[in-house]
């Protein structure tokens, strides 16, 4: 007897996912076939309607006009919303940058580290460079082309999958029994004079070999970059006061080397007078040359993909062997703004001779040189001057990536259970490499103060004689536009590299059956095993680390990078039963038990259940819990260079001692170790909602959802800097010794007592007095008084969050004597998403905060007529709050000035809706499908809160691009 029973609301519900016009026919292959669907492991049970679930078919993937896996993930409202998406647009030089030419999928926000990602049911390679800490699945090495359709369950899912299935799962299925072949070309572009040109060829070819069926696939994509400077609304800074004091080419005289003071007796920044460009006057009233980052900003990356892979299946009695292979290579290049040029020591601004004030001979008589040691070993003095400046080539970085998946399975029936078992092997290695930008502080140092060998090396400073070689003379920061000047600079370039790779071993083996007759029904199972061992190494060269024997000075300027190494093994065991206990009411029941060699092991059970009190109507809820364990990154990261941010709005004693009682949030450099004692992440998951199908025609779902996610894994600096308050042994003088955690102070504030004769680094020891008499009411232009750099903080479970949301869907279409008129829409409304400060128990609540909307939606029409369709579909995304408490003061005042600021001095991000048109028409052995996205050329709404004048995670700055698509079928 079958236990799948399509009926009107299945087909209806199926109708909602698919678009292909032969459906019903479809529905029942696929029971008679007893498929899988994504969230069961029990075939040829109709669980789908169990579970709130989106599918987009090769029709859907086609009508799209996306030409990578991430942009047709972004279109999703499961995936758009908050920060946890993120692709090429996010990418930087910078070791804090989203690796270059990868993209992520997350739902619900909860963080890409949160979302499943698999193919044909089984996992893939998490990328070897780490989104920060967090390990993520680039979905840009899944070849688009072999996709047959994606499954997205957004719901909790470790009671079949294990671990981080928080959020939910997104399941990459490829084709297969293909037979035939198809070849498609695709050209699209932006409608702008700049050229963000991208092409894609692939290739489907299906016939049987061997006795068995085999497909391969091939794909190619290529796309240009796409810059700041291409558009008039992001190549200006949509605030004058968004400059840095570090401009490019034309160096400033720093206030602590200026003569020029105001009446208050404050020393002031000198500008240059070969400025390239308009002076600016800054909050301390001086004038200086400036940069804004919008003139080296690239908004996304250019992205070279390469694939190609077969599947194949083949009949060995009674078996089934199954193999799917793929391989992909990915390029791309990445930018960030030119490198700060610091001291040797990294404190801001850097030592010149006064002689290089030659060149600009109006600076003499206006600066205060003072003698320096050329080197930190204080071998040798020098008489100058300190400027501000970066150097004039953005941080540049190439990477490839190459990632190949091998799965082999066997398949049978036995005593009518079906059971299969396989193999996996998933490896994902990327290469790195800085080709511009990139220069050694010490090469750096010494050029500049003639210390420089034509070899390479450093001269001996007591006798400023070379080994070997001979000197090269003094390179001159101010002397611009010399070739021999220049070529000095190019001897102190390095090109730090970057090996990364990550693998997973896995096997599993599954079987799936009816277990008993109950209630004349059939109450059908499923259980499984599996085993899985996983390897990740994030190598840099030895130039780009943090090293104690260093002082954890990189020896390169404005670039750092982690150093990791980890692997892990884990077994697990599931079950899961799917129980009708009446026609209309049914239960599916699964726990899983999975045991981890590092962190522990943990159960995760889930309980559905649907309820059809008419065929028309359905009824469905899931409870469970899932989790994620640490990533491998996490608990293995030796040590890396980042930059973390201490939030002076959720701790006032913070901001007491650090924001001159300021609630805005600042950054310090710190360098972050990984955490083998780090507990896993826990989350308990609620889904309840229905579908409503009066007609095949018509569907009508509606699901409430919520996640309870605890012990979320990051650092906090907010917290490690409140608990120096009390905690002596987090408070160190200088450089942190290696071994230890805490916050570095410098050397004015260490060398001070508080009003009872105790320093910094003792017990009992009173800050406040401490940062009184190093400083007084405050320094001028000390953003962090009294911190030094490099403060060591460890990873570990620091919170806590909880999300609640509404999913609505509607599908109607007419049949008209003409065509068929379809209309659908598809909205997430974001009912909580509360999450505790760093360094705080206090909750705040993110809906409607920056970069958090509250809601999310597409409207669909479409059109079929024959061999003929189209359709328009609106994005919607809701307006959310600026971050305007992340602004310096001086862009406030501007803000204030311009009018932007209501009366409690916040505004909104505007609310955006784009139209994206598709259409096409299908030929008898060929199809031509034209797509046009941001059809009315919408510029994305102003967000003063981000430094690019937009907020590149909900919008972007592309406007108005189309794309044109040619598929032929050879038959």
């Amino acid at each position: 007897m079958s236990v799948f029973k399509p009926n009107a609301i299945a087909l209806a519900l199926a109708s909602l996912c698919f678009t292909s016009t032969t459906l019903a026919q479809e529905v029942n292959e696929q029971a008679v076939e007893k498929i899988t669907v994504t969230g069961s492991q029990i075939k040829g049970v109709d669980l789908e309607s169990m579970q709130p679930m989106v599918v987009l078919s090769s029709k859907d993937i086609k009508n799209s006009g996306a030409s990578t896996v991430s942009e047709l993930m972004s279109q999703l409202t499961q995936t758009r919303g908050g920060t946890g998406t993120f692709t090429t647009s996010e990418s930087g030089a910078t070791s804090t940058s989203t690796p270059a030419g990868q993209a992520a999928a997350s739902l619900r926000g909860l963080g890409p580290s949160s979302t499943l990602t698999l193919i044909n049911g089984r996992r893939v390679a998490a990328s070897s460079f780490a989104s920060g800490t967090q390990n993520f699945v680039d979905v840009n090495s899944i070849p688009l082309a072999a996709i047959e359709r994606i499954e997205v369950l957004a719901s909790g899912a470790s009671a079949i999958y294990g671990a981080d299935a928080v959020a939910g799962v997104i399941n990459y299925i490829l084709k297969k029994d293909y037979d035939g072949a198809e070849l498609n070309l695709s050209y699209g572009n932006s409608f702008a004079s700049s050229d963000e040109g991208k092409y894609n060829l692939n290739f489907v070819f299906g016939t049987e070999v061997l006795a068995g069926q085999l497909t391969i696939f091939a794909d190619h994509f290529d796309r240009n970059s796409f810059s700041a400077q291409d558009r008039d609304y992001t190549k200006a800074p949509v605030l004058t006061n968004n400059y840095s004091y570090l401009p490019k080419h034309t160096p400033n005289i720093y206030y602590n080397s200026s003569d020029v003071a105001d009446e208050d007796g404050n020393y002031l920044e000198l500008a240059n007078p070969n400025c390239k460009t308009d002076l600016v006057t800054t909050e301390y009233g001086e004038e200086i040359c400036a940069y804004y980052a919008n003139e080296d900003d690239q908004l996304l990356s250019d992205l070279e993909s390469s694939s190609a892979g077969f599947i194949f299946s083949k009949e060995l009695g009674e078996l089934t062997w199954n193999t799917d292979f793929f391989y992909s290579r990915t390029k791309s290049t990445a930018l960030s703004s030119p490198a700060p040029i610091n001291r040797l020591d990294d404190d801001e601004a850097s030592w010149a001779p006064l002689s290089a004030l030659d060149v600009v001979p109006s600076l003499i008589d206006l600066v205060y040189p003072q003698y320096y040691w050329t080197t930190l070993s204080e071998e040798r003095e020098e008489f100058g001057i300190l400027y501000d400046a970066r150097f004039g080539t953005p941080r540049t970085i190439d990477v490839e990536t190459n990632a190949i998946r091998l799965v082999s399975s066997l398949s049978g029936e036995f005593h009518g259970w079906d059971w299969e078992s396989a193999i996996t092997l998933s490896k994902s290695e990327s290469e790195q490499e800085a080709v511009a930008g990139i220069y050694n502080r010490y090469k750096y140092n010494a050029a500049v103060n003639g210390e420089l060998c034509s070899d390479g090396s450093l001269a001996d400073l007591s006798t400023l004689t070379c080994n070997t070689g001979s000197l090269v003379g003094m390179y001159n920061p101010f002397l611009e536009g010399d070739a021999a000047n220049d070529e000095i600079l190019a001897m102190t370039q390095e090109r730090p590299t970057r090996d990364g790779e990550s693998t997973v071993y896995g096997w599993d083996a599954r079987i799936s059956g009816e277990l008993f007759e109950w209630r004349d029904n059939v109450v059908r199972a499923a259980f499984g095993l599996e085993f899985r061992k996983e390897e990740i190494t994030d190598i840099p060269s030895l130039n780009s680390r943090a090293r104690a024997e260093n002082d954890y000075l990189v020896d390169v300027y404005g670039f750092g990078s982690s150093l990791s190494a980890a692997d892990r093994q884990q077994f697990g065991a599931f079950a899961e039963f799917f129980i009708p206990v009446t026609e209309q009411l049914e239960f599916q029941v699964a726990g899983r038990y999975d045991d981890y060699d590092d962190f522990g092991d943990t159960f995760n059970p889930k309980i559905g259940f649907s309820y059809r009190p008419l065929d028309s109507l359905i009824l469905r809820g899931s409870w469970s819990t899932s989790f994620r364990a640490p990533s491998l990154t996490q608990a293995g990261v030796k040590l890396r260079t980042t930059t973390a941010t201490y939030d002076c709005g959720a701790n006032q004693a913070v901001a007491d001692l650090y924001c001159e009682g300021f609630g805005d949030e600042r950054n310090a450099n710190v360098l972050e170790l990984g955490n083998k004692d780090l507990l896993a992440e826990e989350s308990e998951s609620i889904s309840v909602g229905f579908a409503f199908s009066p007609t095949v025609n018509t569907t009508l779902t509606l699901d409430y959802w919520q996640f309870d996610h605890q012990d979320l894994v990051d650092t906090d600096m907010t917290a490690v800097l409140d608990a120096a308050i009390t905690d002596h042994t987090l408070r160190h003088c200088g450089i942190v010794p290696q071994g230890e955690m805490g916050i570095s102070y410098n050397e004015a504030t260490c060398s001070e007592a508080d009003n009872s004769g105790l320093f910094i680094d003792e017990a009992g020891a009173n800050l406040t007095e401490i940062l009184e008499n190093a400083y007084g009411s405050g320094a001028l232009r000390d953003p962090a008084l009294g911190l030094y750099r490099d403060h060591v903080i460890q990873l570990q479970n620091t919170g806590e969050q909880t999300v609640k949301g509404i999913d609505v869907a509607f599908d109607h279409e007419f049949e008209l004597s003409a065509g068929r008129l379809s209309f659908s829409l598809d909205a997430t409304h974001y009912l909580e998403f509360e999450r505790n400060k760093p360094g705080s128990d206090e909750i705040e609540e993110l809906i409607g905060t920056w970069r958090y909307p509250e809601n999310i939606a597409s409207v669909r029409v479409g059109w079929v007529q024959d061999n003929f369709y189209a359709s328009l579909t609106a994005q919607y995304t809701d307006s959310y709050a600026d971050d305007i408490e992340g602004l310096r003061g001086r862009n406030i005042d501007e803000l204030e000035a311009l009018g932007e600021l209501d009366a409690n001095g916040e505004r909104d991000v505007d609310s955006w809706t784009t139209v994206r048109a598709n259409i096409g028409y299908d030929f008898k052995n060929m199809n031509i499908n034209f797509t046009v996205n941001n059809l009315f050329d919408e510029q994305p709404p102003v967000a003063y809160g981000s430094s690019r004048g937009f907020d590149s995670i909900n919008h972007d700055a592309l406007g108005a691009n189309y794309k044109v698509s040619f598929t032929y079928f050879f038959k």
